[in-house]
């Protein structure tokens, strides 16, 4: 052979093995779903439409016909900025560090987007972000408002369209958080709502209550955009959808509270030809098994660190079961007009909630007492209204522990924390949330203690510390009312 020949002969074979690469990594894309995640802000699950709620969501209850909605979704802590951490990282917050409000993550953490990128997935985040840092959470990132960028996100499904790239999105709605400013109140009538029934009912309550389900009606059309946006472009029957409702609403006994109002979100999931059409699971699952399944449908391996565990055998219909125990923990510490420490532990099981208060003695507060809302409830029970009275006194002032029939008791009203005959059912919760907290490394009151050098705010002062010990680390709007 001449060396001419050889040469065009291994150029040839060059070309080839080229060509394979690029059409087995256009396969690999190609087989991959997509994932649309869509999260409210500070909307408690059970106000949903599909979720027996008096908000007008036609768009979420559609897709709740056409895919799976869960009934026991929960999240670990019930703030903004510790919620997201939780759902991007895979971990609980004390382990990521992220566990006060306005937090950060350790240094060194992973996130969604070191999961996926590297597989070929663009990995975007639009609308509120409330995640630090950015060595973390390296998202293609857009907002208008601090809510999704409806024209970046159609730029975003057009191009992995036209590329054959998959992406992740994370489309994250700045409602129905306060002060309520969106949506149109004029659909609801505030002498004809009816409110939950461990509320007072004032004229101020019903006037808040209606501007707060008009925003939730905002955020439902925010998520028919997304949907209409995946379907112009072609990718509906790809794509893995999932909404949330994130934590509970503004108002008392929900957000900032270990009460399933605060913790348990609606969760609706489409997958067509994966996700059977208008069915209901009763699976435990956390926000914290999300990232995990994500890596499982796009079949990739669970790094070991992480602590959720994937439910897509419960979405594709091969498993009915996830979780037997769910848990959760607030902290007041650092958070605007919250009590200088006030900690909150709670685990949950399929029939019974047990919540520890590290600081019975303290009187709980945080930025809801000075709402409005609340502010009446105070005026009627210095009025001598008796039930205005205890329904503001069980706000601010909760015993060591708690226990409630969560099966029966939906707003956790009926304390049985020192009833006989639930007394090994309630040793049984303290060890199951003991054993949690030792894996976490959260070490309670010393813990909360701890927060303000996990806020945002402290994170250079932090790292100056860890420096000198020589030791290792691992939008706006509406913030007043965080």
């Amino acid at each position: 052979m001449t060396s001419n020949f050889l040469k065009c002969y291994f150029a040839s074979l060059v070309v080839v093995f080229s060509m394979t690469n690029v059409m087995t990594a256009a396969d690999d894309n190609a087989a991959r779903p997509n994932f649309l995640f869509i999260i409210a802000d500070d909307c408690t699950h059970r106000d949903i439409g599909c979720y027996g709620g008096q908000a007008i969501t036609p768009n979420i209850d559609q897709l709740a016909k056409e895919g799976m909605r869960f009934t026991q979704c929960f999240q670990a802590a019930p703030m903004c900025s510790p919620t997201r951490h939780n759902i991007y990282t895979g971990l609980y917050p004390v382990k990521s560090g992220a566990y006060p409000n306005h937090t950060f993550a350790k240094d060194g953490t992973k996130s969604v987007v070191h999961y996926l990128k590297p597989h070929g997935y663009r990995v975007a985040l639009s609308g509120k972000s409330h995640i630090a840092p950015r060595e973390v959470f390296p998202f293609e990132m857009s907002a208008v408002k601090n809510n999704p960028d409806l024209n970046a996100v159609e730029k975003l499904f057009k191009e992995s369209k036209d590329a054959g790239t998959p992406f992740c999105l994370f489309a994250c709605s700045n409602e129905p958080h306060t002060p309520y400013t969106m949506g149109d109140p004029s659909k609801y009538d505030a002498d004809k709502i009816k409110l939950p029934a461990n509320f007072v009912d004032t004229p101020e309550t019903r006037a808040e209550y209606v501007k707060y389900l008009a925003e939730i009606t905002y955020y439902d059309w925010q998520v028919g955009e997304c949907l209409r946006l995946l379907d112009k472009h072609g990718h509906a029957d790809n794509t893995l959808v999932v909404v949330v409702s994130e934590q509970g609403s503004s108002f008392p006994f929900a957000k900032w509270t270990c009460y399933d109002s605060g913790l348990q979100s609606a969760m609706i999931t489409r997958w067509p030809g994966k996700i059977a059409a208008g069915v209901t699971s009763n699976a435990m699952v956390e926000y914290v098994d999300v990232l995990p399944t994500f890596l499982n449908a796009a079949g990739l391996k669970r790094p070991d660190v992480l602590d959720g565990r994937s439910f897509l055998p419960v979405l594709t219909g091969q498993e009915t079961t996830h979780k037997e125990f769910v848990f959760g923990l607030m902290t007041t510490r650092g958070i605007i007009n919250g009590s200088d420490h006030f900690g909150i532990r709670s685990v949950r099981s399929g029939k019974y909630k047990y919540i520890v208060n590290l600081t019975p003695e303290v009187k709980f507060q945080n930025a809801c007492v000075r709402l409005p809302s609340f502010t009446s409830w105070k005026a009627k029970a210095e009025a001598g209204d008796a039930a205005a009275a205890e329904v503001v006194r069980r706000y601010e002032h909760r015993p060591a522990e708690e226990l409630y029939d969560v099966s029966t008791d939906k707003l956790e009203w009926k304390n049985l924390a020192d009833v006989p005959e639930l007394s090994e059912v309630k040793a049984e919760l303290k060890n199951q949330l003991t054993m949690w907290m030792a894996a976490q490394g959260d070490k309670g009151a010393q813990t909360e203690m701890e927060a303000l050098e996990h806020q945002g705010r402290n994170r250079k002062k932090t790292s100056q510390s860890v420096t000198r010990k020589g030791t290792k680390g691992g939008g706006k709007k509406k913030a007043a009312s965080k």
